[in-house]
């Protein structure tokens, strides 16, 4: 027996040595034109001079492919709608929704649109991912052992990667971050149980704002007969099976299902001018807040090459996503930018009406008093299933897109699909969408004007860009497509419109020129997904603003120091203040509960000034009765099923705002709002003693909020979780600069951080080689790497490592030759 284990031992650890990627010496690499060298340096970061640009974003390909392997794997798989080949059928809901909403064949419409500089980049970059998966040096990530997929066969083809896979990802980014399709369905649920004034209590307009939708919704569906038979509907949520496939199966459809329906997407960016920084030049920080993963969603790289074969070269260094060969933030030599997300209007649903004569047909606008119809588009595709036949899932379109409610869920429990089905219009999806080539153009950008030319070209989704140069300049400019709706348009994309009444359609495009934009004269900008322009602005772009706290805070310690630094923008990056839980504090303070850990809770609290620290008490305490709050409160009122379809995907923070400030017995019920504080006080506290013990003194936000970066697939497997996953504890909450946002839904952990910073990044514009990042895991995607997680304690406790062109000393160099 000891003798098999030595067998075994040695034999993990050649495997685990195969596994891990060539970094030093030389590798012949076939389809360069000429020799890259690809170093790391003492940060870990990726640097790549090529003197040919093509050859650099082959070698980008190569890296991360040879790094992220699995990601890219899974990824693939993802926007391609092919999970269930290898997974089973327990994945089917999710291959059906990717092939619904055709982001391959978006992408293929997209690609053949681009400049061909772009398409010549996104060619290269596949060759790359081909030419790694193609070799039989390195071995494999675990992953693909696990779930039996072999890539290799299909990348000596040059058939694994391809061009379409690049345009798709970048088209994935702007479904997890684009629009308001999910806040449509939940409206349209709500409305079932609710009139139209109690919707805007559960949904209230930005503060100082009339609802964007003037129509009274609650009659227009009631007259229309969306509504499928309250007995009719079934649960969407199945139990949980046993097998690993089938757990697989059920964590990806409901991560399908957060897709474009988690309120308060988040992030940070800010500038400051040289009048306000101690170097007398700007300084500009950014942390897009995204769902953690492990790996994380970017890879740091430097891309640098000169102009070659009429194609233009670049300099430029930063956050890079595996899937396309650019930086997407980050810097050049001379102009450093960030972004957070707009947030627009760009997604519609339209109840398109089906002809009761002919189930192939839907109504179209008409005359006055008539109706007329057309068929629906078909067209079928064929799913693979792991162990079944194959599936065909026939996908219908409308003249505004794809039909939703042919997928099971609950959008089709939800509505009459006898009588309705539900489509999608979204600015992504469109021909002429050219995020590639903008992005392609901000990696040579030299200066904030040519940056602001890049971004002309940028579609979706809409990004707030923060940016500044070397010659002092800063500026902000929203950069993406905005749909515009007529003054006719009473609903205005807040919920979902009749499909057959023109009114509802989309008139154009708001022109460049005119979407929000700042020129620092302030001596700062900030963005934090807030509304981004003034009462005065002529032009609709959203309902849906994420609530103003961070941006408020940023804005304040802003102003507070007269002279930044990049000290200072550390601080910032690291502050924990929550005004929102300051707003509801006094609530809490004076609710009076018979529990027999209240008194200890209540003294917990005394002196809590809002800063939600990882090592304190009172975060937990305070965030255990606002969620038992909103769960009998708003719960009550909606139904479990129906709240629980909806919560957690968003927190109804600013409804309980108003509810408990009105002291609503509409939605508390006839004792009063203070009662059911002090019964949301005495669940909170059962729940708190069983999980955390009953001496309230040595409760610890940080133990129930821990950031939780997932593994996906692997993080379903318990034995495999702990392995896979990066965790480590956190402050904050969603309403901090130093995000830390929950999802309440989630039972194992509903208070653990699952969106957060995904990276941090300060950039110096008086010495741009004193710029910094980190992010919450490792650059390596291979959980046997000692740079699996090597920057997650980094992260956690807001320290940085040097993002630098010229690093002081390599940690290693490697030379891919023809």
């Amino acid at each position: 027996m000891f003798a098999l284990l030595c067998v075994l031992a040695v034999a993990a650890a050649i495997y685990i040595g195969q596994s891990l990627p060539q970094t030093r010496g030389e590798l012949r690499l076939t389809g360069l034109g000429a020799g890259v060298t690809v170093q790391r340096d003492a940060g870990d970061v990726t640097h790549i001079q090529a003197s040919d640009p093509r050859d650099a974003w082959m070698a980008m390909g190569y890296v991360h492919a040879q790094e992220r392997g699995w990601q890219l794997e899974f990824n693939r798989r993802i926007m391609r709608g092919t999970l269930s080949e290898v997974v089973g059928p327990a994945t089917l809901d999710t291959d059906r929704l990717m092939r619904t909403l055709g982001i391959r064949e978006a992408a293929r419409r997209q690609f053949a649109g681009l400049p061909e500089e772009a398409q010549v980049a996104l060619q290269a970059y596949s060759d790359g991912v081909n030419a790694f998966f193609a070799r039989s040096d390195q071995a494999l990530s675990p992953e693909f052992h696990l779930m039996g997929i072999d890539p290799r066969e299909a990348a000596r083809a040059g058939q694994y990667w391809d061009p379409l896979d690049s345009a798709g990802w970048a088209l994935m980014m702007a479904l997890d971050l684009g629009g308001n399709w999910g806040n449509e369905l939940a409206r349209l649920s709500a409305l079932k149980v609710l009139d139209t004034a109690q919707l805007w209590q559960l949904f209230p307009p930005y503060p100082g704002e009339p609802p964007a939708a003037q129509a009274d919704l609650a009659r227009l569906y009631r007259e229309l007969g969306v509504y499928r038979a309250e007995s009719a509907q079934t649960s969407s949520q199945a139990a949980p099976a046993p097998t690993m496939m089938a757990q697989i199966g059920r964590d990806m459809q409901l991560w399908a299902n957060e897709l474009g329906n988690i309120e308060g997407k988040g992030s940070n960016n800010w500038v400051v001018a040289g009048s306000r920084s101690e170097t007398g030049q700007p300084l500009l920080a950014n942390d897009p807040h995204l769902g953690l993963s492990a790996p994380a969603i970017w890879y740091f790289a430097h891309l640098q090459a000169p102009d070659a074969g009429g194609i233009k070269g670049m300099n430029v260094i930063g956050a890079t996503l595996p899937g396309t060969p650019f930086v997407v933030l980050g810097r050049t030599d001379q102009v450093a930018w960030g972004f957070t997300n707009t947030g627009p209007d760009v997604q519609d649903l339209y109840l398109e009406q089906i002809n009761p004569a002919d189930p192939a047909q839907y109504r179209v606008p008409s005359a006055p008093g008539a109706q007329a119809w057309t068929a629906f588009e078909n067209r079928v595709e064929t799913i693979r299933v792991k162990g079944q036949a194959d599936v065909q899932h026939t996908v219908r379109s409308t003249r505004h897109g794809p039909v939703l409610s042919d997928i099971p869920g609950r959008t089709q429990e939800l509505i009459d699909t006898a009588r309705y089905v539900v489509a999608l219009r979204w600015t992504a999806l469109d021909a002429d969408n050219r995020n590639v080539q903008a992005t392609l153009e901000s990696n040579r950008a030299q200066s904030v004007e040519e940056l602001l030319q890049a971004f002309r070209q940028f579609h979706a989704p809409m990004q707030n860009a923060v940016m500044a140069d070397r010659s002092g300049r800063v500026a902000y400019k929203a950069v993406g497509r905005v749909p515009v709706r007529s003054a006719a348009n009473d609903i205005r994309g807040v919920a979902p419109a009749p499909g057959w009444d023109a009114r509802y359609d989309w008139a154009g495009w708001l022109p460049y020129e005119d979407t929000p934009q700042d020129d620092g004269a302030k001596g700062w900008i900030a963005t934090a997904n807030q509304r981004i322009h003034g009462p005065d602005y002529p032009h609709f772009l959203t309902q849906d603003w994420a609530a103003s706290y961070r941006q408020e805070r940023i804005e304040a310690l802003l102003a507070k120091t007269p002279r930044h630094s990049m000290a200072s923008f550390e601080a910032m990056h690291a502050d924990q203040f929550s005004a929102a839980t300051v707003r509801l504090l006094p609530f809490l303070q004076k609710t009076t509960s018979s529990h027999p850990l209240a008194a200890a809770a209540q003294e917990a609290l005394k002196g809590f000034d809002g800063v939600m620290r990882s090592d304190a008490a009172a975060p937990l305490i305070y965030t255990a009765w606002v969620d038992e709050f909103t769960r009998g409160v708003i719960g009550g009122k909606l139904g479990r099923e129906r709240f629980e379809g909806m919560y957690g995907k968003r927190l109804f923070r600013n409804a309980v705002e108003g509810i408990l400030e009105r002291d609503d017995a509409g939605w508390c019920g006839a004792p009063g709002c203070a009662e059911a504080s002090a019964q949301a006080l005495g669940r909170a506290l059962d729940r708190l003693q069983e999980k955390h013990g009953q001496d309230v003194s040595a409760w610890r936000w940080g133990d129930a909020h821990p950031s939780i970066s997932v593994h996906r697939p692997l993080s379903n497997v318990k034995t495999l979780a702990p392995l896979f996953e990066v965790r480590g504890p956190t402050g904050g909450d969603p309403f901090t600069v130093n995000v830390g946002q929950y999802h309440l839904d989630k039972a194992d952990a509903p208070f653990a951080n699952r969106h957060a910073a995904s990276l941090r990044a300060l950039y110096d514009l008086s010495d741009l080689e004193n710029s910094r990042f980190i992010y919450q895991t490792g650059q390596s995607g291979n959980v046997f790497s000692s740079r699996y997680r090597d920057m997650s304690e980094p992260w956690t406790a807001v320290q940085y490592r040097p993002l630098r062109m010229q690093p002081q000393r390599w940690a290693s160099s490697l030379t891919l030759v023809p």
